[in-house]
């Protein structure tokens, strides 16, 4: 499905493409909202218009929210080091200022999904956030695509704490189109998000928030992408990561059991760097 929805926004992109590189012609609103959407799709409102993206959502039926989509492209990162960068949560906490605390709390070694807890701040005067979610990536050399995928789930070793505000309800999924290859500069992206923050505000205050912040936290990804390429800051390659055989068992560890398996030796959870 990720692959079918790049596919689509692709061709959306290049109907819309002018005569010069970067310029975009513009259809009748009604119209590109109805291309934006794939055949049986509610339709797409845009919000944002940039040079290097465009930001649509659409209401979630039965709920005061919404769901949103951006697509977009950069020409000076390659798409490793950003998809890398997403994935690095040691980097993260470094280059993203709201990172209150991020863990990975549980990794499964047969196919490397991780569940991670993630607090952040939210814009004063809201408590903050805190998240648990299973995120699952895929690289698919033969179609030349990265997906990243998250949601919202329950972890007995993450229980509630009254200090922050839990949210239930996040879905998130990347999908990375190379220009060329996965180590040349330049790709296309698709961004789909939603979640629930849980605030007393109007739909409208928190549409701002969410379309305000999103673009921020894409350009602090994308720059953080280029420091490490330009100051050769070690990311983990999660490219190189090979899912482990689990030997039988049930192929689930906790992050500090797997890392702390044996001394001397490389632990199952141990990824490449590059």
């Amino acid at each position: 499905r990720s692959a079918q929805e790049m596919k689509h926004m692709e061709n959306i992109s290049s109907m819309l493409q002018g005569s010069s590189p970067g310029e975009y012609q513009r259809l009748d609103p009604r119209l590109e909202r109805e291309a934006v959407a794939a055949p049986g799709e509610r339709p797409w409102e845009m919000i944002m218009d940039k040079k290097h993206f465009k930001l649509w959502r659409r209401p979630i039926e039965g709920t005061h929210l919404y769901q949103y989509r951006v697509f977009g492209s950069y020409t000076d990162v390659t798409p490793r080091q950003f998809f890398n960068v997403q994935l690095d949560t040691e980097y993260r906490k470094k280059w993203d200022s709201l990172v209150i605390k991020l863990d990975v709390i549980e990794r499964d070694l047969a196919t490397g999904s991780e569940v991670i807890h993630w607090v952040t701040h939210f814009p004063y005067p809201m408590y903050s956030r805190d998240y648990v979610y299973v995120r699952r990536y895929s690289v698919d050399k033969e179609n030349n695509l990265m997906v990243l995928v998250s949601r919202a789930v329950e972890h007995p070793s993450v229980p509630e704490d009254p200090e922050y505000v839990r949210v239930r309800t996040y879905e998130s999924q990347m999908v990375i189109r190379p220009h060329k290859t996965f180590d040349e500069n330049g790709f296309d992206y698709l961004l789909t998000y939603s979640d629930n923050p849980q605030t007393v505000f109007p739909r409208y205050c928190v549409s701002w928030m969410v379309s305000s912040g999103m673009p921020d936290f894409l350009e602090k990804l994308h720059t953080a992408a280029l420091k490490a390429k330009k100051m050769e800051i070690e990311v983990r390659d999660y490219m190189s990561a090979k899912p482990i055989e689990s030997g039988g068992g049930e192929g689930k560890a906790s992050v500090a059991a797997a890392e702390h398996k044996s001394d001397g030796t490389c632990s199952p959870a141990q990824l490449e760097y590059a």
